[in-house]
C-alpha cells in the first residue's frame, strides 16, 4: 500500500456537504461522479496532497443509504493507492482477510476497486484502489 487515497465520507446531499467542505478546505469540488453499479454520486475535493470523496446515495437501497440510516452521516472509508490490486487482494486473503469483491471492479475517479469487510479491519471500511 502507497499511501491513502482519499477517505471516503457519506453524505445526505453532495451540494449541501461539498459547499461545507468547499469552505472548510478552501478548495472546490474538482469531480462529480456517478457510480450506477453502486447506487452513488461522488464528489472529489483536494487539499494539497490528500484527497476527500463525498458519496450520495442515488437509491434507498444502495450500501450508502443503508449507511446513513444506520449511522448517519460521517466517515465512511479509508482508501488505499495500490500499484497491483490483484496481487495486493491476493495478499489480504492470505492474511486472513476477507474482502467484499471476487475480483476488483471499475470505480469513481477512474480507478479499479475492492473493499476489505470491516470486520476483518477493525470496524473500519477499507478501499483498495489501482489507477486505470
Amino acid at each position: 500500500m502507497n499511501k491513502i487515497e482519499h477517505i471516503g465520507i457519506a453524505v445526505n446531499s453532495i451540494e449541501t456537504a461539498g459547499d461545507i467542505y468547499s469552505k472548510l478546505l478552501n478548495t472546490s469540488v474538482y469531480k462529480i461522479e456517478e457510480v450506477r453499479s453502486e447506487g452513488v454520486k461522488t464528489a472529489f475535493l483536494q487539499s494539497g496532497p490528500n484527497k476527500i470523496e463525498l458519496l450520495e446515495a442515488t437509491s434507498a437501497d444502495s450500501p450508502i443509504a443503508k449507511f446513513i440510516e444506520k449511522k448517519g452521516e460521517g466517515i465512511h472509508h479509508i482508501a488505499f493507492d495500490i500499484d497491483d490490486i490483484r496481487a495486493e487482494m491476493e495478499r489480504l486473503r492470505s492474511e486472513g482477510f476477507v474482502l467484499l469483491n471476487e475480483e476488483p471492479k471499475r470505480g469513481a475517479d477512474n480507478k479499479l476497486v475492492c473493499f476489505v469487510h470491516p470486520k476483518s479491519a477493525n470496524g473500519v471500511l477499507i478501499e483498495l484502489c489501482q489507477s486505470i
